[in-house]
């Protein structure tokens, strides 16, 4: 399993969120999370200029599998996608933490970021889910 970056808070449904300088929010899906999807063949973005509300789903990433929402961990405006993945979703196999983000989100509360989990409780999580 890869290490769980230091920087990000996870929901349960195990997407990642990153806060940056900016104040933007990256989100992501997590290594564990495309381990179970699999080799994804599709990724369906957000548009930029979206309102989404936190706990809501937001993209959609489908692998040979299955096909899995993306919640988004807070509410706020899209204001980027990572387009990359329409053309290489399996970036999100390869990079989960870094490369394979999904889109970024200017956060209207980001203190909604303080009810996540740490990667230490996520770490917890997964480890409970494999037993």
């Amino acid at each position: 399993m890869s290490e769980i970056p230091g920087d990000l808070k996870f929901l349960k449904s195990h997407e990642w969120a990153r806060l940056e300088s900016d104040g933007r929010v990256t989100v992501g899906i997590s290594d564990h999370a495309q381990g179970l999807l699999g080799d994804l063949v599709y990724v369906e973005l957000p548009n930029v200029g979206d309102r989404i509300e936190a706990g809501n789903a937001s993209a959609v990433v489908e692998s040979v599998k299955a096909a899995s929402d993306v919640y988004s961990p807070v509410t706020g405006k899209v204001v980027e996608v990572n387009a990359a993945l329409s053309d290489k979703p399996e970036t999100i196999n390869e990079d989960a933490y870094g490369e394979g983000w999904i889109f970024v989100i200017e956060a209207e509360e980001p203190d909604q970021l303080n009810e996540l989990l740490s990667p230490d409780d996520y770490a917890e999580l997964i480890e409970d889910e494999d037993h």
